[in-house]
């Protein structure tokens, strides 16, 4: 590789950049190497060739480990991309060019619900290019490069890391959660890989105390489990499971609430005795389910995403739905934003919609709260509450979705029912009737006359 030039910004010409420059000239036989500055604001070239050092050894490292192995790893092949992007970049730049970083686009849905659209597909609907050209662009490669070096950093230690611990590694840098987690995606385009492949997990989880190993009745009881997980999203009900070698056996004690997996992909032996599997959108439903002994009478999985679904959540509901076979309904808010939920487990959210087919939920049934319920079961007028004005904007702005018109008639009914009666309500405003009327009544009912829109 011949080095012509590299630009760098003003800020960051200090003798690291020019020991980093150096060692890059000295360990690839660089030659006629010259620095120069420009007024392109470019922080993290410093650390992108240190990236490209680096990388360099681990893969002399990792070929030598990997000798006589006749499948390269996933991982192995991730860090082989990475090293020939970075490779990439640091030879535009040597040549004097700016690089060029083209990312596709993908969205689930667009707000036409007449247009003759194929947002159903996971085919990309476009792609974007990223150069230092533009400065309003300069910011967001700076923050993918940073982001990528921890990704890195993660796949050769063989660590996992959450969200915000990358965002806390260089929070002056990030200024905001969303900046990383677009960075992510980012990546994860580039590399058309999961980001469970990048050993990055929407939240760590853990438990106050020590347990054992293996999750079971014995050690763990429901109001302690519910009080002791922290940013858990929870299942319960007739099922057993392993995730990298732990036990997870709610069988054992039917309405013991158990934490959803973060390392879905290293889920393995499920079994099952469920008939269906309920989705609930809040944990306090999930615990009057549980204080009422839901699953002892009804033979079924419970989960709940504790409001707005991570990606565990979504993933780990998907597999149980490829593995098990079992119908799926979902109970939320007769509210926007209840729906929305909803919406983000049938149909996958925006966000991730370059990994739509591995998170959504397509068979999905609505079992409610519908606007209609609230005459059907009796709400009292002092439990439904007027739709704010945000409330009807967001409304509106859902019904625009095409997937709505085209896949979802019924729901789409629905929610303008919702918009023109301006009223909502919360599911446990059916607690009106009784403690226990949405276990022993609401639900069965719902379930036995199939009241629930597919």
């Amino acid at each position: 590789m011949s080095v012509k030039g590299l630009c760098v910004t003003n800020n960051y010409v200090t003798e690291f950049s020019f020991f980093i420059a150096s060692e890059v000239i000295k360990r690839h036989a660089c030659s006629n190497f010259k620095l120069i500055t420009a007024s392109t604001s470019y922080p993290s070239l410093p650390l992108l060739l240190a990236n490209y050092i680096l990388s360099s050894e681990k893969e002399k490292n990792t070929k030598g480990e990997m000798e006589g192995n006749f499948q390269i790893s996933e991982t192995t092949n991730l860090l082989r991309k990475i090293k020939e992007f970075t490779r990439s970049i640091v030879e535009d730049l040597a040549e004097g060019k700016s690089p060029e970083i083209s990312i596709n686009r993908f969205r689930n849905y667009c707000n036409d619900p007449e247009a003759d659209c194929f947002c159903s597909s996971d085919e990309p609907k476009g792609r974007e290019i990223l150069t230092l050209r533009k400065r309003s662009q300069t910011y967001r490669i700076d923050m993918l490069l940073r982001v990528l070096l921890i990704v890195q950093q993660l796949l050769q230690e063989n660590r996992h890391g959450s969200k915000r611990d990358i965002y806390y590694m260089h929070p002056s840098a990030f200024k905001a959660q969303s900046v990383v987690d677009r960075a992510i995606a980012d990546i994860c385009i580039l590399f058309q890989c999961s980001r469970y492949s990048l050993n990055v997990v929407s939240v760590c989880w853990k438990w106050v105390g020590t347990f054992d190993s293996d999750y079971s009745a014995s050690i763990m009881r429901p109001v302690l489990v519910l009080r002791s997980t922290l940013c858990c999203r929870l299942v319960m009900g007739w099922l057993k499971f392993r995730e990298a070698g732990r036990k997870f056996d709610c069988l054992s004690s039917l309405n013991t609430a158990f934490p959803v997996p973060v390392l879905v992909e290293e889920v393995e032996d499920i079994v099952s005795l469920a008939e269906y599997i309920l989705v609930v959108e809040k944990e306090t439903v999930f615990q009057r389910l549980a204080n009422d002994m839901f699953c002892k009478t009804n033979r079924c999985i419970v989960v709940t995403g504790r409001g707005y679904p991570d990606v565990s959540t979504r993933r780990f509901l998907r597999l149980l739905m490829e593995k098990l076979q079992l119908p799926v309904h979902c109970l939320v808010d007769c509210d926007p934003y209840g729906f929305e939920i909803l919406a983000t487990y049938r149909f996958g959210s925006m966000q991730m919609a370059y990994d739509i087919e591995s998170l959504r939920a397509p068979e999905m049934k609505w079992l409610g709260a519908f606007p209609s319920d609230s005459d059907i079961y009796g709400v009292p007028q002092q439990c439904l509450l007027p739709l704010t004005e945000e409330d009807k904007k967001r409304t509106e702005a859902m019904l625009l979705r095409c997937y709505l018109k085209r896949e979802m008639p019924q729901w789409r009914l629905e929610l303008e029912t919702m918009l023109k009666r301006g009223v909502k309500f919360e599911i446990e405003a059916l607690s009106v009737h009784s403690l226990s009327f949405l276990s022993e009544v609401y639900i069965p009912s719902k379930i036995r006359s199939e009241g629930s829109f597919h």
